[in-house]
């Protein structure tokens, strides 16, 4: 009873503070996670999640409606999956059913997260957005980080808001490439995107113009290093798959973390660390994953694993 009596006094004292304009967001607690890549994320408390729930609600019901069908990130009804089986019909269009050429162009946003100009985001806010209170909060939640020396900077991993932010600043990319560049073949899930083309010279011409727009209009730069050119019989990797001809296969990297998850969780049912339930669970989210490729022999494999692990 005691917890539910400060719950709601806390919830109370939180409405105060944003009706009479006094809420300041907190501070961040910080941690690494490995997935799989190593991500530093910032976690806020509680009562400033709150917040962050409400106006993620709030923003993504004026803004969703503004974003390009081919934007899978942290959208109702849409994700990776979709995103993976968009891009293998597009190949297949491309390709005139696999009788013809088919190249992709895969980039990536150089620290992303870590770059986005909290001016430029709260002005794109701003074009749809007109109530001053929304606005002030806005501006709460996105000034209260900051990474680096860089003043005004930054959104964290681990901000259900940035899920959000990052949708609403990379649409402007997405509608410069769909209506400005005219690419009628684009996907874009977080700051991953894909370009779909019958000829490698059209890809290497707009190379150039979609990194101007970057730098010049949303202050990003093409990680260097990522700016990929793929022919589809090589396989084009994106989003943890592999998309050829016929085919979407697991990435070999994905496969393995699989397998070495499965035999930790094995390793802990047996010690009683976890329950078989538990087990069952983590086995049906990765035979998930696997039903959206051509994935039969390794999620047989996976279920022999647990079979033979009694």
């Amino acid at each position: 009873m005691e917890f539910y009596r400060n719950l709601e006094d806390n919830l109370f004292e939180l409405h105060r503070k944003l009706k009479n304009k006094i809420y300041q967001h907190g501070s961040y607690k910080d941690f690494y996670v490995n997935d799989p890549k190593r991500r530093h994320i910032h976690k806020a408390s509680i009562s400033d999640r709150i917040v962050h729930h409400l106006l993620y609600k709030y923003l993504y019901n004026i803004f969703d409606k503004t974003f390009i069908y081919d934007s899978y990130s942290c959208r109702l009804e849409k994700g990776t999956h979709k995103a993976v089986l968009r891009l293998a019909k597009f190949t297949r269009k491309v390709s005139k059913n696999y009788s013809g050429q088919c190249w992709a162009l895969k980039c990536d946003i150089k620290k992303f997260f870590a770059s986005v100009d909290h001016k430029i985001l709260k002005n794109l806010i701003g074009r749809k957005v007109k109530d001053k209170n929304i606005l002030w909060l806005v501006g709460e939640v996105i000034d209260s980080f900051q990474l680096g020396v860089e003043p005004l900077k930054g959104i964290p991993l681990g901000n259900l808001t940035s899920q959000i932010f990052a949708n609403i600043y990379l649409n402007e990319l997405d509608k410069f490439a769909k209506h400005k560049l005219n690419i009628r073949y684009y996907i874009r899930y977080a700051d991953d995107f894909v370009i779909i083309s019958e000829s490698k010279k059209v890809l290497q011409a707009l190379e150039k113009p979609v990194s101007n727009f970057l730098f010049r209009s949303l202050n990003l730069k093409l990680h260097p290093k990522k700016i990929i050119f793929r022919k589809l019989s090589w396989g084009i990797d994106f989003l943890g798959y592999i998309v050829l001809s016929n085919y979407i296969l697991v990435r070999t990297k994905t496969k393995r973390r699989i397998f070495t998850r499965i035999g930790i969780k094995i390793i802990e049912r047996k010690k009683g660390i976890i329950s078989n339930y538990f087990l069952e669970q983590t086995v049906q989210s990765y035979l998930g994953i696997l039903k959206h490729s051509n994935g039969y022999t390794i999620s047989q494999r996976l279920k022999n694993e647990i079979w033979f692990s009694g």
